[in-house]
Formats: structure tokens, C-alpha cells, sequence
């Protein structure tokens, strides 16, 4: 089930926040950062978020929160043509691979739709397993950069979509 997040729903997405970064990036992230990671100030962030940009979970037959998906007006104003952005989007690895990330990709592109713009990004890790899944979605690479995770520096790339009517469907 995907349903726009809820007061209450945080320590279930800070849950998945942490543990999806712990399994994705094992191994390309320092181990270190990654052992950092707190659930309790990832729920403080969720907590914050929650009823501000679009923030969708994706729950499993037992109600769990296995994923979520927030994105909003694109952020760096460095990318001319592409107005929204895709901002995080996460999973269980038990939950991957069963459609739902599409499902949750779908709901910010129509409510994104919604606030008036057109099209979207998201910056992903190069080195990110799962960047395929974006693929499989359409998007399509168009830049990139570095960032700075646990004092390392890694290559970020942005896939994109001109035009988000056509993920909009895909939910």
C-alpha cells in the first residue's frame, strides 16, 4: 500500500532511512558513517518533514513502513529545464523489487504535477547498486558531480525526466 505520510509514521520511515543506508551503501560508504547513523535523529528529522513536500510511504501486507519517497521544487537551481526533484527515495531490501519504488515514484511525480511543474530529477551515488531501478524508470543521466560523504568524496550523477506525466502513469 502507498499512502501519503502521517504524524506518527516517522520512526518507521527513520527506520528504513537508516537500514536501506546501511545495506545499499556497505562497502562504497565508510563503514563508520555508517554505523553513525541514529535512529532517533533520523525519526527527529522525519518528524519535522512530515506535512511539508510530498512524503509518501509504501507499507507491507503487515502495515510496516518498507519505503518511502519525498521530493519537492528542484533544489540547486544548477539544471536549466528541469523544475522538480526526486529527493530521496528508499527501500527495504526485503521490499525491493516487487514494483512498489515505482509505485512511490509515481505518487511524487503526480503530486509534484500537482504543484505545477513539469519535470524531475534525482541525484543518484554512481556507485549505487540500485541505480538501474531509475533506468528501468526511463531516466535518463544528464550531469554530475561530487559530494562528500564521511570524508571521502564520491561521484554523484542526476538522472532526469522531461516530462513527469509519463511516471505519473506508471503508479
Amino acid at each position: 500500500m502507498i499512502r501519503k505520510a502521517l504524524k506518527g509514521d516517522e520512526e518507521g520511515i527513520a527506520k528504513v532511512h537508516v537500514d536501506s543506508w546501511r545495506s545499499t551503501y556497505k562497502g562504497i560508504v565508510p563503514d563508520a558513517y555508517l554505523e553513525q547513523l541514529s535512529y532517533e535523529e533520523r525519526a527527529a528529522m522525519w518528524r519535522r518533514a512530515i506535512g511539508g513536500n510530498p512524503l509518501y510511504i509504501a507499507e507491507n501486507a503487515d502495515g510496516q513502513i518498507v519505503g518511502f519517497a519525498t521530493g519537492g521544487k528542484e533544489r540547486s537551481g544548477n539544471i536549466a529545464g528541469y523544475d522538480g526533484e526526486l529527493y530521496a527515495i528508499y527501500m527495504l531490501k526485503e521490499a525491493q523489487g516487487k514494483g512498489l519504488g515505482a509505485l512511490l515514484t509515481a505518487a511524487i511525480a503526480k503530486e509534484l504535477e500537482q504543484m505545477g511543474l513539469t519535470s524531475m530529477l534525482v541525484w543518484v551515488l554512481d556507485e549505487n547498486p540500485s541505480k538501474s531501478f531509475y533506468e528501468r524508470l526511463g531516466g535518463q543521466v544528464i550531469d554530475e558531480t561530487t559530494i562528500s560523504i564521511g570524508g571521502e568524496e564520491f561521484l554523484e550523477i542526476a538522472y532526469v525526466w522531461k516530462d513527469l506525466s509519463l511516471l505519473a502513469e506508471k503508479g
